[in-house]
Order: C-alpha cells, then structure tokens, then sequence
C-alpha cells in the first residue's frame, strides 16, 4: 500500500502523540509536521512496518523518532516493583557517524522530557566508554553497523527485547557495502518486531532488502524518487579542470556566499582546496575519513557556527549532515553517481528555505553531468565566466552572454535570467561534440 501525500498538513497536537513530545516539539519552533512526518508518524505509532522514500532535508529524522519515543514512554519496561529499567529497545542503523550523531540528536531533543537513555555507537573514537553506557543499560542504540558488530562480539550489547529497527538511509548503507554487516546484525535480533527503512532512493538492492526485513510494509513516498529539491537553483560551470580552483576563489570573494559547503571526489583533493583558499585568505576547513573524529566534528562545529563560512568535504558529508542555513552547495568534482548529485546538493534548501547549487564541469565531465540531467528530469544551465570556459569550443550564444564581472555570473543574475536556459542548452550540446 502506497500512502499519497495529504493536501493539508494538521497540527502535530493532531497526531495523538504524548504531552511530553509536544512540549519538546514546541521547544523546538515547530507547529506543523512536513510531509514526510505526516504520513510517517500516525503509521509508525501504530506499530506497521514502514518503508519511507524522500529527499534529503524533508524531516524524516522527526517521522521516526517522535513516534518510537511516543511508543517507548506509553509502554515502558518495568520490574516486578513497578519500576522502570532500560534495556536496548530500538535500534537505529546508519551508514556515517555523522548520520548517527544527528540521529542520536534528534532523540535528544524530542525525548527532553522523558527519562529515555540513549546511545550514539560509531568508530573513530574510544570503544570502552561505550562499552559502559551499553553495559549500565540504553533504550535506544543509534549505531553504524561496523562498530556495533564490533561491540556485539564483546557481548556488550544484547537485544532480547528489541521492538524497533530502523534502517536509515538504507541506500547508502548498501552503497557503502554493508550489506554482509547489515545481515549478520539483522540475524541477532528478534523475528517479531517493527521495522522502520528510510530511503532517498528505491534501487532494485534497497527493494530487495525491504523484502527481506519487512512485513507487509506500507510504502510512504515524498517527492518522486530521485527527484533534486525544488528549492535549489541548479547551475553548471564549464571550466578546464585546471582552472577549478582559481575560479572557485573568484566566486568565494565576489559573490554573497554566506555558508559554503563544496564536495570533492578525494579527500587528497579536499585538502588541496582548503589549501588553496587559506592562501586567497578565505577561511575553510575539511571534512573527510582521514580526519579524525575530534577533528572531524570540530570541522563541523566551526562550520555551524560561522567560525568558518566554507567546509570542503568528500561524499562522507552529502548525508547526515543537518546544518542550517547552507546557502550554496559547489560540485568542485562532479559526482560519478548522479543519485549523489541528489544528495549533495540537500545539504541547501533545506525545511523549505532556498539554496544555490553550482557545478563544477571539466571537459571530461560532461557525461556524468548529462547523466545527472536524465535523471532528475531537467536541464541544468550553462554559465560561462570569461577567461574560465572551454576556449576553443565555448559556445558562441554563452560567450554573447558573459559579462566581465564574476560576480554578476550567478543564476539570479538580470543577464542569465534574461536567457533561455533550455535553448541555450541545445546550442551548447550541438558546440561540444565531445559529449556525444
């Protein structure tokens, strides 16, 4: 069963979730439940097995965790005395630590109220604190799953009374190859429980997966699958690979970018634009798996805060990462997935604000850039910065449009939306005949 989305979004007082929940919902600016939570949410409380497809940015964080804290705090573990006591409850899978520190999070802030224990399990940093937490007693395990195997051979952790799984961002999970963990943890715990998949994506290895692990699950979809967020302005740089760099400081200084999250291919390359942009006096930091989780997160709060305005990462960023404000996502390589391109440029135009999304072309990009384009249904435009495109084969009408100012080369520029983006398009995959 297919839940559609619903035209009009109720209160979340409507969706008969505990007053504590409220209050922390309430505590948190919220009123309204996005789509997503909408649909997710009443399901969930009713204990169904649940297969939930959206973008990235949507709130399905919140469609799983105000419900599963609802279900926890109504029914609570309790001795033959009455009193409660904590044993490993729910668990949550997710690809990245940072996932799973945004997860752990999320239970934080909505189960403020309650006195639910909670516990974020991931490599990169000390294994014998958790071992403590785990062995003191946890209602909610949040944990990448190499680690938590790793704390299950130490029989830290034991799931006996499990109700609750919850694979999310399962495609990416697969992506990064977990399949076999993923396996040997779902083989531990009890066959009766609920199961709970979050997906940006439905690939025929996710489907398989959810016929494995579910029952009967009701498939909620946002948005349709793969589609790129309607609030993010998508433009295309054609510039030589060798001037990336050069033209990524022009627009850093020129154009009002006030939090900039760039992706690279390699962390070797993320290290080469922080570089770079330290030497133009722009202040960046990355974020990759060579960093470690101290310097890791260090990168992330100096970005949140404003400490820095721009965070070069590797793909480790394009999910899991819940930051406020991000007013430009920049493709320094283009991703060699197009569902990546999806998930990237997520990371703005998040909650229902705005966001800018620039890709980075080097000639021998053009086709993972037209493949990207197949996939989410539309053309991207073409902006030409004189001085940084293709030369030779620059497109005539791209070249009648440049103007000398970087800074007026933006997609809300009087100049380019004076243009005909798709017409130009064409013209310029009839002036590129690499591409084909």
């Amino acid at each position: 069963m297919i839940v559609q989305p619903l035209d009009a979004s109720p209160p979340f007082t409507a969706l008969g979730l505990a007053p504590e929940l409220l209050n922390a919902v309430r505590d948190a600016g919220y009123t309204h439940p996005t789509p997503i939570q909408q649909q997710a949410i009443p399901l969930a409380l009713e204990g169904r097995d649940l297969i939930g497809l959206a973008q990235t940015g949507t709130g399905k964080t919140a469609g799983f965790t105000l419900p599963i804290i609802h279900n926890l705090i109504t029914a609570p573990l309790t001795d033959e005395n009455g009193k409660p006591f904590h044993r490993v409850r729910v668990l949550i899978l997710a690809p990245t630590r940072e996932l799973a520190a945004q997860v752990e999070a999320s239970f934080r802030k909505y189960g403020k109220y309650t006195e639910l224990r909670v516990v974020p399990i991931f490599g990169g940093v000390g294994i014998e604190p958790q071992s403590k937490v785990l062995r003191r007693g946890v209602d909610v395990v949040v944990a990448t799953p190499g680690r938590l195997l790793d704390h299950m051979e130490r029989e830290n952790v034991a799931f006996d009374d499990l109700e609750v799984l919850v694979l999310d961002e399962a495609d990416r999970m697969l992506d990064m190859g977990f399949a076999p963990q993923l396996n040997r943890i779902v083989s531990e715990v009890p066959r009766f429980r609920q199961t709970l998949l979050f997906s940006a994506t439905m690939p025929p290895e996710v489907e398989a997966l959810a016929r494995k692990y579910l029952r009967k699950p009701v498939v909620v979809q946002v948005g349709r699958r793969s589609e790129a967020a309607s609030t993010v302005t998508h433009a295309v740089y054609p510039v030589p690979r060798e001037r990336k760099s050069t033209l990524l400081g022009e627009l850093l200084r020129k154009s009002d970018m006030d939090s900039v999250l760039i992706f690279t291919r390699t962390k070797h390359g993320a290290d080469r634009v922080v570089r770079h942009l330290e030497d133009e006096g722009i202040a960046a930091t990355a974020m990759h798996a060579d960093k470690s989780q101290g310097e890791r997160t260090k990168a992330l709060d100096d970005f949140k805060s404003g400490k820095v305005r721009v965070l070069v990462a590797t793909d480790i960023a394009q999910r899991g990462l819940d930051v406020s404000g991000i007013t430009h996502v920049i493709n320094y390589d283009v991703p060699q997935q197009p569902e990546d391109y999806v998930h990237r440029i997520g990371r703005t135009g998040r909650a229902a604000a705005t966001g800018d999304a620039y890709t980075f072309m080097a000639p021998d990009e053009i086709s993972m850039v037209r493949t990207i384009e197949r996939m989410i249904g539309q053309q991207i435009p073409r902006i030409s910065v004189p001085g940084y495109d293709f030369g030779t084969t620059a497109d005539a009408s791209l070249q009648g449009s440049s103007v000398g100012d970087i800074a007026d080369l933006t997609p809300q520029s009087p100049i380019n939306a004076a243009a005909d983006p798709v017409a130009r398009q064409k013209r310029y995959r009839r002036t590129h005949s690499v591409e084909r």
